[in-house]
């Protein structure tokens, strides 16, 4: 396995991860304050351009935390570590 191909492993299930996280957490905090909206009248439910804009500064941070293990996986050369184990 070439170097980019394990980066790209190893970032696309980090982006997966990701990606999971933030529909359950968009969708889990749509849920709460439409909830609380109706127990209490002064939530209000927020649009769609906070929620995007959250989303989005979670993905790159997201992205950018799994560049770390990614680029050490890339170090490991593939036959060793299979050996090992």
């Amino acid at each position: 396995m070439s170097v980019h191909r394990i980066l790209m492993c190893v970032l696309k299930e980090g982006a997966r991860i990701v990606g999971i996280g933030i529909a359950a957490g968009a969708a889990g905090g749509y849920a709460f304050a439409s909830i609380a909206g109706s127990i209490i009248k002064e939530v209000q439910v927020p649009g769609a351009l906070p929620l995007l804009g959250a989303a989005s500064v979670l993905a790159a941070a997201g992205v950018l935390a799994s560049l770390m293990p990614a680029a050490r996986a890339s170090r490991v050369d593939v036959l060793q570590a299979l050996r090992s184990e």
